[in-house]
């Protein structure tokens, strides 16, 4: 350790501080840069394929959830058609009915009278 901050005070006395501090800043950039495409760039290609998967799962539920929603709007339609008819059904019989008594009514009050 000593020996290479000696050889770093005799470079600064040869070449002057700049350029030392130059050669030192090139280093430094060349392992970043080193390290970025070896070891970080990997692992955001992974990412981004892992990314790309999740966001067509997504597309695929969203698309799944509009047409269960459809199908259920339908459902719910046709269910109302149904319940509509029905009362129709029930509204009939129950006039049909109460035209029934009433003529019975009146054949028993004529009758009677």
């Amino acid at each position: 350790m000593v020996n290479i901050m000696g050889e770093i005070a005799d470079a600064v006395n040869k070449y002057g501080f700049p350029i030392v501090m130059a050669i030192g800043m090139g280093y430094i950039i060349h392992y970043v840069w080193e390290w970025a495409t070896k070891e970080v760039k990997p692992v955001i290609s992974d990412a981004n394929t892992v990314l790309i998967a999740l966001i067509d799962r997504i597309r695929m539920l969203d698309n799944d959830l509009i047409r269960l929603n459809q199908k259920v709007n339908t459902v719910l339609h046709l269910r109302g058609k149904t319940i509509e008819h029905e009362r129709v059904e029930a509204e009939k019989s129950i006039n049909k009915i109460e035209k029934e008594v009433t003529s019975e009514e009146q054949e028993v009050a004529g009758g009677t009278s």
